[in-house]
């Protein structure tokens, strides 16, 4: 799922100036020892996800330089072409020691491949490394029963964005419910404004419906049991329950007749929200900052933001989020260093990286993150979602990162036909019951 919480800003990648292939390339030709997973003798590489966000990272390395003899080395790879190039590089000679990643089912092949160390020494000797996160999102990178990433980055729910001007002029409210959000889309329509954006053409947008509808009328153990390899959750009433209330809006209208040629990498729905074309949009929280950078007068003014409307009867708290819990540090088994890499993922709780992070936007999820969110880009946005994040029963995370990266594709697919009314109810089932269990 390419989205902005992977790659705002994709850059060319770089290591200390020099780009990845050839930084590689001057490792395997160093003449020195293996000892680390990236091939250079006391040093350990640390790969990341090239973007915006970089230049935390890079602050990051260069922190623990200061103090380590074994020193780290940031390498990017730019963010459209990352999935591919880890897979490359992982079970190579020129692995990194720690890579970035999603949780959930990013990692689990290569857990399953005995490619990653677990990390519960690291944490019987530094019980921080887990007690300093918040356990809704420490769990994303557990993987049976083992923890195999420390939270790095922020986190980034998916909240129901919305135009404030437009809601009062129709004469409506935010929705808390689902009949509500029925009725705000009559209303809407009624007054020919689009009730919700959608960027259909990047797909992902569209899947966030499903995972929000699917918790609310479900809970989160129907998906974790799907995920899990239980296909028959699939086909349960619950499914079909939530599968109907899509259909229902889609129907009604919500999002207009053209939202697959609506993209949100372009730009384009948060413009329909901005200009008051549109009158929500369910999104990561980055469109916060999305906004912020294409259209800040509109987010001075009128820009509101909530969470996703409860159903009623249904099994699924209303606290419970859906979105990316957050990225991961992991550690390859065969780095030389471990000592070295347990010290730098330490940096990862510490109030250096806290006050980094809000300072660019992000919002990590460590238990001390509340003493510095006055000093964050946006303290009132910042501090309602790690509120969100900190109560949160559950959080699920993006179907297409908690499958196996194989089966995006597929996820993708099966979302935009059913939504687009290629598909029906049975299809969308049969196809989601095709996917391999993460």
């Amino acid at each position: 799922m390419k989205r902005p919480r992977r790659a705002q800003f994709l850059r060319t990648a770089v290591v200390g100036g020099v780009s990845l292939a050839m930084a590689l390339s001057l490792a395997a030709c160093g003449g020195g020892s293996s000892d680390s997973a990236g091939g250079d003798a006391d040093t350990i590489h640390v790969l990341v996800y090239g973007d915006a966000t970089n230049k935390v990272e890079k602050q990051l390395v260069d922190t623990f330089n200061k103090t380590s003899k074994v020193k780290a080395v940031l390498d990017t790879i730019p963010g459209a072409d990352y999935q591919t190039k880890l897979q490359t590089l992982i079970s190579g000679k020129q692995a990194p020691d720690v890579f970035f990643n999603w949780g959930g089912g990013s990692i689990k092949p290569y857990v399953d491949a005995g490619l990653l160390l677990p990390l519960d020494d690291f944490i019987a000797k530094d019980p921080g490394l887990k007690s300093n996160f918040l356990p809704s999102v420490f769990n994303t990178a557990v993987v049976d029963g083992k923890a195999y990433g420390v939270p790095m980055r922020g986190t980034q729910p998916v909240l129901m964005f919305h135009n404030k001007k437009v809601l009062a002029e129709a004469g409506i409210t935010a929705p808390r419910t689902w009949d509500e959000l029925l009725a705000a889309v009559r209303t809407l329509k009624a007054k020919k404004i689009t009730p919700i954006a959608l960027g259909g053409g990047d797909q992902w947008p569209t899947q966030m419906w499903f995972q929000y509808l699917y918790d609310r009328v479900a809970g989160p153990e129907l998906f974790q049991k799907a995920v899990n390899g239980d296909k028959s959750a699939w086909a349960s009433p619950d499914s079909k329950k939530a599968l109907g209330m899509i259909r229902e809006l889609v129907d009604a209208g919500a999002f207009g007749t053209n939202y697959d040629s609506v993209k949100f990498t372009d730009g384009g729905s948060p413009a329909l929200l901005a200009t008051g074309k549109a009158a929500f949009e369910l999104m990561g929280s980055w469109e916060y900052s999305t906004l912020q950078d294409a259209h800040p007068d509109f987010v001075k003014t009128d820009l509101g933001y909530g969470s996703f409307p409860t159903v009623t009867g249904g099994k699924g708290s209303p606290d419970n989020l859906a979105g990316n819990t957050n990225n991961f540090y992991s550690v390859l088994k065969k780095t030389k260093h471990p000592e070295a890499v347990a010290e730098f993922l330490k940096l990862m709780y510490s109030d250096g990286f806290v006050k980094a992070q809000l300072g660019i936007g992000n919002l990590p999820t460590t238990t001390n993150t509340p003493a510095f969110l006055d000093g964050s880009a946006s303290p009132a946005y910042s501090k309602y979602q790690y509120d969100l994040v900190a109560k949160a029963p559950a959080f699920q995370l993006s179907w297409d990162q908690a499958y196996p990266p194989a089966a995006s594709t597929a996820i993708h697919q099966a979302v935009q036909q059913f939504f687009n009314g290629q598909s029906d109810a049975d299809a969308f089932i049969a196809a989601m019951q095709s996917l391999p269990a993460a």
